[in-house]
């Protein structure tokens, strides 16, 4: 027998039979470890210090280099990015998740009338943002139809902004706990403003920066007020049931 043959693996994940340390198929590891307390640690600090791809690469340049990220995946740059859809679905479900939490305490522990809004965030927030990343999209497309992105691009860059928002706004929710009557619309917007007119004027760098600032800041206020109208009308009807 040869000395190949004696060290022929088997992948655990995809079954393909090979020598070295990694599969040449699929690239896991042939030898895996079980899972420990341990492990799970390493994971997390792993995330949080190697941020070269993925998820948190693609928060970071969201945070760092709004607009330029999504016209450099959009005109190839995308090997180290999470993908827009995937990353959209992530962040909608952090989103929901934290904000179900924050009106859940609220009801609960500071006897607020909430159920109807964390209901909403439950069940409801992701159908309707799914019915709203069109309109977003076609919105967007519109106001900057002499551009040179077709509607798929658009749809891309719109989907890395409407994510990184989604995160944003998360710890807004929590001022709920120090200041309830607090409408947090008031601290969303004009955070939500800013951090869009530089996407916009970045990832449209080549057009007039005033005009394609004001256009995205018109596009964002529209969807801003279609997103909170919609919103009320659903906890509404929550809470009569």
């Amino acid at each position: 027998m040869s000395s190949s043959t004696a060290h022929l693996q088997t992948c655990k994940s995809c079954g393909n039979h090979g020598t070295g340390k990694f599969c040449n198929h699929c690239g896991q590891a042939y030898a895996t470890k079980r899972i420990s307390f341990k492990s799970l640690l390493h994971d997390v600090f792993h995330f949080f210090t190697h941020l070269e791809k993925g998820f948190g690469y693609t928060v970071k340049q969201l945070i760092i280099a709004p607009g330029t990220m999504q016209r450099e995946y959009v005109e190839g740059k995308r090997s180290m990015h999470q993908k827009p859809f995937s990353l959209f679905f992530i962040c909608i479900s952090i989103n929901a998740i934290a904000r179900y939490f924050i009106f859940e305490m609220l009801a609960k522990y500071f006897h607020r009338n909430t159920f109807a809004d964390a209901d909403y965030f439950h069940q409801y927030q992701l159908f309707l943002y799914l019915v709203l990343v069109p309109l977003m999209s076609a919105l967007t497309w519109l106001f900057f139809l002499k551009g040179k992105y077709n509607f798929a691009e658009i749809t891309v860059s719109q989907l890395y902004s409407f994510s990184f928002i989604l995160l944003l706004v998360i710890p807004i929710g929590f001022l709920k706990f120090i200041w309830y009557d607090l409408d947090t619309a008031y601290v969303e917007l004009p955070l939500i403003s800013i951090y869009s007119v530089i996407t916009f004027t970045s990832f449209f760098k080549n057009a007039n920066w005033w005009l394609t600032a004001v256009k995205g800041l018109v596009v964002i206020l529209l969807l801003f007020f279609i997103v909170q109208k919609a919103e009320d009308i659903i906890i509404d009807m929550l809470k009569k049931h």
